[in-house]
């Protein structure tokens, strides 16, 4: 028998982003096939009748639900969709001990407990539930998509592949053996001062404050999350970010293997002008090749649009809500 741990759930509107009224919100938990429990916010069309289509939503990697992926979540419950934006096993107000880990085996599952929680909710179609995962959970999602036959479409939006950027560093930049050596031999270090002290070093979040030559992505990242535009209290980026062993387990597990096996419809969304933009793109001619179900996968290019542009839309309105609801609702039928 699954048993739930108690969470402490925020009541009031805590979120980055205006409340809709246009929707009914409300706070939902669920658990994932390693006992943990996971906190969601739901968002559901107001006076909505019979079986809906549902999306589960998370993301940015190290982000929570108050941020984008409640953004994403309610303004596609507005389009017709009930959706649910969680927040990760061990981070925001989810469960999981110790705080601030992460898996690429627990993260694809909390997509996968997502869809569980859904099927089984009463307004909601099973045949039609689909995914979106944003940033480092977009390659998430993509893992998801290709693990679990339920989902029907997904949307990757600015993605991640968290796999390659461990193992790899930015832009390839680290791409060998002896620098990867290097960084496993740290965290090996880092675990036995770790195991000493009792309690697990904090990695810290996205720089700050920000130095005159950081680099356009790290000033990309600080204008969402150190800012009023998206700061909040609980987000990993926001403050002292994973633990500096966190991300330990990515440096060996590439999460898109048989993504070209994915026969559910997959949308990649990304800005030309974003420093991830080669994930994307990577990912989606992955996924493609070889593949006998190309015919429902595509990457959308915006043009201008940055990275964290597809967190919240930016200055000039990036995210293209209509693409996703027109994609969604062809493949949700």
């Amino acid at each position: 028998m699954m048993k739930t741990e108690k969470l402490i759930l925020t009541s009031e509107w805590d979120k980055t982003f205006p409340k809709s009224e246009k929707v009914s919100h409300s706070k939902v938990t669920f658990v994932n096939r390693y006992g943990i429990t996971l906190a969601a916010d739901m968002y559901a069309p107001k006076d909505a009748s019979g079986k809906l289509p549902a999306i589960a939503v998370c993301g940015p990697f190290g982000a929570i639900k108050e941020q984008c992926s409640g953004l994403y979540a309610q303004t596609m419950a507005e389009r017709g969709f009930l959706t649910i934006a969680f927040d990760p096993s061990f981070t925001g107000e989810s469960g999981g001990q110790p705080r601030y880990m992460a898996s690429p085996d627990i993260n694809t599952e909390d997509f996968m407990a997502a869809v569980d929680f859904l099927s089984l909710n009463e307004s909601v179609d099973e045949n039609r539930i689909g995914i979106i995962g944003i940033c480092g959970w977009g390659g998430l999602a993509v893992n998801a998509a290709a693990l679990d036959t339920r989902v029907k479409a997904t949307v990757a939006s600015t993605m991640y592949d968290m796999t390659r950027v461990n193992a790899n560093g930015y832009f390839d930049s680290e791409d060998s053996e002896k620098a990867r050596y290097e960084k496993k031999a740290a965290m090996c270090a880092q675990r036995i001062k770790d195991y000493a002290s009792g309690e697990y070093a904090p990695g810290g979040g996205v720089v700050d404050p920000l130095p005159d030559d950081a680099p356009y992505f790290v000033k990309d990242y600080y204008d969402y999350y150190k800012t009023s535009r998206g700061y909040h209290p609980r987000s990993l980026n926001s403050n002292n970010g994973w633990n500096v062993i966190g991300c330990e387990s990515f440096m060996n597990q590439p999460i898109l293997k048989y993504s070209n096996e994915i026969r559910s419809a997959v949308m990649i969304l990304h800005g030309d002008k974003a420093h991830s933009f080669y994930f994307g793109k990577d990912a989606y001619e992955n996924m493609i090749k070889d593949s006998k179900y190309a015919g429902n996968k595509e990457l959308l290019v915006i043009e201008g649009a940055s990275h964290t542009d597809l967190y919240d839309g930016g200055k000039s309105d990036a995210i293209p809500f209509d693409r996703i609801e027109s994609f969604m609702k062809e493949y949700l039928k």
